[in-house]
């Protein structure tokens, strides 16, 4: 079993490590070989796992992206101003 931990924290260092497009590069891989229906069982729960760790990284990283982000807006008087971008508006 501590095997297996091990093994999974590798993997999720790994994707961590990864840049945005890079996971969701193997994300679409990943989607396209499950939809395909070919391979075995135990292999395809071990993808839709990978895939789901691999979402949830490309989700951080826009994430981050975002706070990043900042809108430039004029003033009645003619100033700029940076605030942070609501994207919610």
């Amino acid at each position: 079993m501590a095997k297996r931990v091990d093994t999974v924290e590798k993997q999720q260092n790994a994707i961590e490590a990864m840049s945005f497009e890079e996971a969701l590069e193997e994300l679409k891989e990943i989607v396209s070989r499950l939809e395909s229906g070919q391979g075995k069982l135990d292999t395809a729960i071990q993808a839709y796992e990978r895939g789901a760790a691999l979402k949830r990284h490309c989700e951080l990283k826009l994430r981050e992206a975002q706070a990043k982000i900042e809108k430039i807006s004029l003033s009645p008087d003619g100033t700029a101003a940076v605030k942070p971008l609501d994207v919610d508006s």
